[in-house]
């Protein structure tokens, strides 16, 4: 995985699939190489999470759910 190669936002890929962002974060929520860039929750305010996937993994998983091995 090159640091430079294009990453996907959870919208961009949920347009691209023609999925709901939920089940998007669901499929990528635990997956190893997802970046993931956030604030921890604390007595005033809640946690916020930004989810960035590398244009790798995007393809990797999407030949897992066709089916297919990367």
């Amino acid at each position: 995985m090159a640091a430079l190669e294009k990453h996907y936002s959870i919208p961009e890929i949920a347009t691209l699939w023609g999925l709901s962002q939920d089940s998007v974060r669901n499929i990528f929520r635990d997956h190893p190489g997802v970046l993931k860039i956030g604030n921890p929750e604390t007595r005033f305010k809640r946690a916020y999470l930004t989810i960035r996937i590398p244009e790798s993994v995007l393809q990797k998983v999407h030949a897992q759910l066709r089916g297919r091995a990367a």
